[in-house]
């Protein structure tokens, strides 16, 4: 009796197609802040960036540092553009830096592209060695005073049904 081979199955499955690496790559770390004029430089109003995933190194022991990095500012003239952003966290990953500097050295720099009339940075690290470090650094432009908040009446919220 002849066996009934299945000859699609007989042949070995092809390769899947692997996609060529670009020449060039379409993002790389820099340390370029790109900038873009504030549209609305009449009023002060406040830009958070938050970046959850930063990473740089403990130049003494060469181990992974990881933050969550919030970044507030108040531009004057400009503002930062968010993939420059982006690509200038990124340029720490291979970077030695203790916390302290490398949370100082990006407000500086922030500070540098965009003069801002105000600029926090809140760097939330990672537990190491059992211990979390957390850096606040800011920035005050010469002679801004931030403008008083406007305090509303608290409601009770309404459901819209009579009680």
């Amino acid at each position: 009796m002849a066996k009934n081979v299945n000859k699609a199955a007989a042949k070995p499955a092809a390769a899947p197609k692997q996609r060529p690496m670009p020449a060039n790559p379409p993002s790389a770390p820099s340390k370029e802040l790109h900038v873009f004029d504030n549209p609305a430089p009449e009023r002060d109003y406040v830009i958070q960036f938050q970046i959850p995933e930063f990473t740089c190194h403990c130049p003494l022991t060469g181990q992974p540092d990881f933050a969550h990095f919030t970044i507030d500012y108040i531009a004057d003239q400009l503002c930062i553009e968010l993939k420059s952003l982006k690509m200038y966290m990124w340029s720490f990953r291979n970077e030695g830096a203790f916390h302290e500097k490398v949370t100082n050295d990006i407000l500086t720099d922030i500070v540098k592209a965009v003069q801002p009339r105000y600029a926090r940075i809140v760097a939330k690290w990672y537990v190491r060695g059992g211990i979390y470090t957390n850096v606040v650094a800011e920035h005050r432009q010469k002679g801004w005073k931030p403008v008083e908040p406007v305090q509303l009446p608290q409601h009770a919220a309404e459901s819209g049904l009579l009680r």
